[in-house]
């Protein structure tokens, strides 16, 4: 059972997908960073706002009975139930990049992956018997005839 637990992890299939997970994750963090730390900061800017992680809707007030707070943690520290949109959004944009950056990596791995073109023929088909007789030939090999030039 041991050699056979070994055979499955060392096929090729297994160890691309263990490498595609992690450099993955890793990629993740990467654009979560570029999102959070570079396009919110200027988006909530754009929008008037410093903090774009704080754009939230209060549904229900906490223990305390306000309906207005100074920022998320504050809402979630009172207990109140609230719309975090402003973290959707930040999550719908990672997404975004995320699929814009593997579209244009496996487009690029494709380009470089096209099968080469079929190589011209080197042979035509007889006329009268259908074999395959070599491109310059006259005459067919199979059954003497006379071929078109």
């Amino acid at each position: 059972m041991l050699d056979d637990f070994k055979k499955f992890l060392m096929r090729g299939n297994v160890v691309d997908l263990a490498v595609g997970v992690i450099i993955g994750a890793a990629f993740g963090k990467i654009v979560g960073s570029l999102v959070d730390d570079l396009i919110m900061p200027v988006l909530g800017l754009a929008l008037g706002r410093v903090d774009y992680s704080n754009l939230y809707l209060v549904l229900k007030p906490g223990g305390d009975g306000l309906t207005s707070y100074s920022s998320l943690a504050a809402a979630k520290a009172a207990g109140a139930a609230t719309l975090n949109y402003g973290q959707f959004i930040s999550v719908v944009i990672t997404f975004v990049i995320v699929a814009a950056a593997i579209f244009m990596i496996v487009r690029l791995v494709n380009r470089f992956d096209r099968a080469a073109a079929p190589p011209p023929p080197s042979t035509k088909e007889c006329p009268y018997c259908r074999m395959a007789v070599p491109l310059p030939a006259t005459k067919c090999g199979h059954c003497t005839s006379t071929l078109a030039a």
